[in-house]
């Protein structure tokens, strides 16, 4: 069974890289009106720049996934400032997507958790899809927008959650198609099993990402993972790529859904056998709060046992 793995923005084994600077509203105003856009340009560029830091990182080490930040751009949707993201930056975008693809890399966003559509506040779901917009003209800008997903959960249940995801399904509605298509949905730790999520995912026609670490924090007595595996797989059938997986482990028992530094080769290791049993193909995003380090001293955690080979950098045969 192939395993690729990749991890999320911010290469840390690369000096002053994170491709997440930013600037407050507040900071914005306080700047004279000619030196705002100037100064969001800066950042932007810096970003993109640390960005393509990381691709190159990637390509170097044979890490054949990576979750863009979705804090590329400052103020990107804020409702005072309006400001043009894309024209001043083509060329970054269009070197980004251009080595994505050369190489053969599987990229995504994944927006904060105040992007959701179960809301029944008008301005949630329409700020929803300003964000899902923002996050597709990135996408599309990279010449990304047919193949990269941006990753959502289903959002609260405010009480009631057949409710809620009856709105789901009514809000989505507003989200254009194209950018629908590029969505998926994952599993949560606390509101929506995987049940649940894949119940969604089956009626959109949505493919979805599963979270084996919220699975273990959030999953009923009668969910049984030999039993949803092959409905998970089934959601990518059509796709380019194989099915996605997140995998992090505790923090510890007492902050069991926090992330810890690491991840925990004897907690993802029941998860990957019983997919190994299924001998289907999978690619694993680390969520981790050691990035990097945490993907490449998990892959080599993981050779070190009998009968796994490592294939590439980020490449097991498992």
């Amino acid at each position: 069974m192939i395993i690729r793995f990749g991890y999320v923005a911010h290469a840390l084994s690369l000096w002053e890289a994170t491709p997440a600077k930013t600037m407050t509203f507040s900071r914005y105003k306080k700047l004279k009106e000619e030196e705002r856009i100037p100064e969001l340009q800066r950042i932007t560029r810096l970003n993109l720049q640390h960005t393509l830091r990381a691709i190159h990182y990637n390509i170097a080490h044979e890490i054949p996934l990576y979750r863009f930040s979705s804090a590329l751009v400052p103020l990107a949707t804020h409702k005072e400032v309006e400001w043009d993201y894309i024209t001043p930056f083509k060329e970054l975008y269009a070197e980004i997507g251009k080595l994505v693809k050369k190489h053969q890399l599987r990229t995504s966003f994944h927006p904060n958790q105040f992007t959701l559509f179960t809301s029944d506040k008008t301005h949630v779901t329409e700020n929803a899809v300003k964000d899902m917009e923002y996050h597709y003209a990135l996408l599309k800008a990279m010449g990304l927008h047919h193949e990269s997903h941006i990753n959502l959960h289903i959002g609260g249940a405010y009480g009631d959650k057949e409710a809620a995801l009856e709105r789901f399904h009514e809000n989505l509605k507003q989200l254009p198609n194209p950018i629908k298509k590029q969505m998926t949905l994952e599993n949560d730790d606390k509101t929506y099993t995987t049940t649940e999520t894949l119940e969604v995912c089956e009626k959109e026609g949505i493919p979805m990402v599963f979270d084996y670490h919220h699975y273990m924090a959030n999953h009923t007595a009668e969910e049984d993972l030999a039993e949803l595996l092959p409905r998970f797989y089934e959601t990518w059938a059509g796709y380019r790529f194989p099915p996605k997986v997140h995998l992090s482990s505790p923090k510890s028992e007492e902050a069991y859904r926090s992330h810890a530094d690491h991840v925990d080769e004897t907690f993802v290791t029941p998860f990957l056998k019983v997919v190994k049993q299924t001998e289907q193909p999978i690619d694993v995003m680390i969520e981790a709060k050691e990035k990097d380090r945490a993907l490449l001293k998990l892959v080599e955690d993981l050779a070190a046992q009998r009968g796994v080979k490592r294939l590439k950098g980020g490449e097991l045969d498992f």
